[in-house]
């Protein structure tokens, strides 16, 4: 009985260990892919912002870029901190390394860009990218997130990245 019992959860953990590997929504992800994706996708904008600093001319889009590394970095400190006080390690997962995959091709296209068609496809980008993360963070993220601190740092975050939205489209509105 005992053996059967042992077979049977193991045979349970296979299972779910390959059911949470192979998540096909954003709302199927666990906590800690969650919390992999919402730091690759910090990662990737503070990236966009560095090459906005290297390349644009454009005082606006530089104080802009100046904000989204400050910021972007300060929640990944925090996520962090709070990773290391749960005692866990976020998760990679088809959505970071979708994100990953397309920020390497938006970052070779814009690196090759120049003055105001640069500005232009920054802004614009930069928009999309926050709506796109407000919309999953609010919609599929905070709603499934089971652990308080997390969510609660999720709940933090949101309120910064609709804040970023808003910036984004005036730059955007302004650049046009």
């Amino acid at each position: 009985m005992l053996r059967r019992t042992t077979l049977l959860a193991l045979g349970f953990a296979v299972i779910w260990g390959q059911g949470a590997a192979i998540a096909k929504t954003p709302a199927e992800l666990n906590d800690l892919e969650i919390a992999h994706v919402a730091y690759t996708a910090d990662s990737i904008d503070i990236r966009y912002a560095h090459l906005a600093l290297a390349i644009s001319q454009n005082k606006a889009v530089q104080e802009f870029a100046s904000t989204m590394i400050r910021d972007h970095t300060a929640v990944n400190e925090q996520a962090l901190a709070l990773l290391k006080k749960l005692g866990v390690q976020p998760q990679d997962n088809f959505l970071s390394q979708s994100l990953q995959k397309d920020a390497e091709k938006l970052v070779d296209e814009m690196s090759r860009l120049k003055g105001a068609a640069f500005d232009k496809r920054y802004a614009e980008n930069d928009l999309a990218y926050h709506t796109a993360v407000v919309e999953l963070v609010e919609l599929s993220f905070i709603p499934n997130i089971e652990n308080a601190e997390v969510k609660a740092l999720f709940e933090g975050g949101l309120v910064i990245f609709k804040a970023h939205e808003d910036h984004a489209r005036k730059m955007v509105k302004a650049i046009h």
